[in-house]
């Protein structure tokens, strides 16, 4: 545990530092941005220039807190916090949407107002050229910044990538008003603002979902549970993996468990090296560490217990609620059976397992039955 523990110190610097590089380039590029588009908007007494202005001002105070919310979320586990920081930086992303949401919503207030009350735009040849500028400038940042928050898996990265792309196109959108307004007189000034601004506050509000899902949390990427369960069944006595259930501790910190099924003639030695191989092999290849690994013991050697298993099975997914069953294991001289059953969030949970306990019961009298309702926590 020490060893993975320093290796993800060792990833968190790491990402730290890109995060930080990547993110004052986006500072510097978009305070530019702001200056020549301010410029250009005063002096053409375009609302839609301005505003735009305004949106790179946003892009970068929230390219500061991103910087923030790494550096804090980068500092070491201590004894108050031993799983680190990390999910500070999902509170950075809360903020930066609230900002973004906040430009959006000033953003369409003035639209309004310069709809109410027109004023008319006056664009030269200067203005026009900066504006294209900054179109190129914002495709080349964007297509930067992306590209780095998926190298590292920062979804703050992606997202303010994903965010200089959109820019890049409302620019377009208000260099196109532009011409319009030299070439026919028609002033679409105001509401262009309009549409902007309604983009703005989309992508406020589409972050902040976002953030809150990862702080209230989600279900995981089928992907990545396919995965871990591939691995987990590379190591030859493991019949079956099941339950896995991932702890997101902020970005690329994730801690997990896991139920595996072996044959019921492995001794507690052979099943303590079998579980830490593949705690190791689990973390080498995804960077998960795999804090508890819990064991079912499967019959080997009954064929009476695989009886049982077959019709146990067949009555149990007859209903249309019951989505697994594992974990099976029989002991034909004690009488006793046990079982997990994975149970659909649309069955009501104590009504689905006093109808098992019946049915199963009723199957075989004689036993003691344990079944244990198991959350639908992954594909």
């Amino acid at each position: 545990m020490q060893e993975q523990n320093n290796d993800l110190v060792a990833l968190a610097g790491n990402r730290e530092k890109t995060i930080v590089k990547t993110s004052v380039v986006g500072i510097v590029t978009n305070l530019l941005l702001v200056a020549f588009k301010a410029f250009v908007g005063i002096l053409s007494n375009s609302i839609a220039v301005i505003l735009d202005a305004v949106n790179n001002l946003s892009d970068a105070l929230s390219s500061v807190i991103t910087i923030i919310g790494a550096k804090l979320g980068a500092k070491q586990p201590d004894k108050n916090h031993p799983l680190g920081y990390g999910r500070i930086e999902y509170l950075s992303s809360m903020i930066v949407a609230a900002l973004v949401l906040y430009a959006g919503i000033a953003s369409l207030v003035e639209s309004v107002k310069k709809i109410i009350t027109p004023e008319e735009a006056d664009y030269s040849t200067v203005s026009l050229i900066i504006i294209s500028v900054a179109i190129i400038v914002k495709l080349i940042l964007g297509m930067f910044v992306k590209r780095q928050g998926k190298k590292i898996n920062s979804g703050a990265l992606s997202a303010s990538g994903s965010d200089a792309l959109f820019d890049a196109v409302l620019s377009a959108s208000v260099l196109a008003s532009a011409v319009v307004f030299l070439v026919w007189g028609i002033s679409l000034e105001a509401y262009v603002g309009v549409v902007i601004a309604g983009f703005i506050i989309k992508a406020g509000i589409e972050m902040m979902i976002e953030t809150m899902n990862d702080v209230i949390g989600k279900r995981e990427d089928p992907e990545t549970i396919a995965r871990l369960k591939q691995l987990i069944c590379e190591e030859e006595a493991v019949r079956g993996a099941y339950d896995v259930t991932l702890f997101n501790y902020g970005p690329d910190k994730n801690y997990g468990s896991v139920h595996i099924e072996l044959p019921d003639y492995l001794s507690v030695d052979e099943v303590d090296r079998i579980t830490r191989r593949i705690q190791t092999d689990v973390f080498r290849k995804t960077g998960v560490i795999l804090t508890g690994i819990g064991v079912y013991s499967y019959n080997t050697s009954d064929d009476e217990a695989a009886l049982m298993r077959n019709a146990i099975q067949k009555t149990v997914m007859k209903h249309d609620w019951a989505l697994q069953l594992h974990g099976f294991y029989a002991d034909t001289e004690k009488k006793t059976v046990r079982f997990d059953v994975v149970l659909s969030f649309d069955v009501e949970r104590r009504e689905a397992m006093e109808l098992l306990y019946d049915e199963i019961s009723s199957l075989y009298p004689d036993y003691q039955i344990q079944i244990i309702a198991d959350i639908d926590v992954s594909d």
